[in-house]
């Protein structure tokens, strides 16, 4: 039998009223203009839910998400999402947030086969490549796991700071901080990876 959403809706009605009992001017307020200080670049699994896991309010945290957090140069997509925020919203803080347990990260490791995805994985599977040894000392699957969620994290950093609008921010002396963090599913823990860059000119791959 097909699901309808009709129960979304009226978890909808719960919601809106919860929140104008709380604040009457909530929404008057969020309607106005948004001014997050923060775009965070995560993966679209829906156990990672941005607003949810810093525990900021609509407005706050200007969001895009894809399969396993990946930034590349030739999608138009994501980098627009980044041209709107650094240029436009003015964020000065750009997030790339992986996750262990991430479905990508474990069809690209397994080498698991699901169709058109597998092109985008291609990403991560370079990320492997290029760390392969590190990763494949790790004593367990589950480690192995973990440790190319954390690399691709890296990855993912670098290529944001290398993005021409990134550059042309900090070559204006924009106050902008590209961060790395990694969130664990199993404890709700959010933690930052060694990856936390304010200003250069270019920032090398890891690989």
């Amino acid at each position: 039998m097909r699901e309808d959403i009709e129960h979304l809706f009226a978890r909808n009605k719960v919601w809106a009223k919860k929140m104008t009992d709380m604040d009457p001017e909530f929404f008057m307020e969020l309607s106005k203009l948004q001014e997050p200080k923060y775009l965070w670049i995560g993966c679209s699994d829906s156990r990672v839910s941005a607003n949810q896991v810093i525990d900021l309010a609509p407005g706050e945290v200007f969001v895009h998400r894809n399969i396993a957090n990946v930034v590349v140069h030739t999608d138009l997509n994501c980098l627009s999402v980044i041209q709107f925020a650094v240029e436009v919203l003015n964020v000065h803080h750009i997030i790339i947030c992986g996750h262990y347990g991430c479905g990508g990260i474990k069809a690209a490791f397994e080498g698991s086969e699901y169709g058109l995805i597998d092109n985008w994985l291609r990403h991560i599977k370079d990320v492997y490549r290029w760390h392969k040894k590190e990763i494949d000392a790790q004593p367990d699957h589950k480690s192995r796991l973990n440790l190319l969620c954390e690399k691709n994290v890296i990855e993912q950093v670098a290529n944001v700071c290398h993005t021409t609008i990134v550059q042309r921010a900090w070559k204006n002396k924009k106050d902008l901080t590209v961060h790395g963090v990694i969130y664990d599913i199993e404890n709700g823990i959010l933690r930052p990876i060694d990856t936390e860059v304010r200003a250069t000119k270019c920032y090398p791959s890891t690989g």
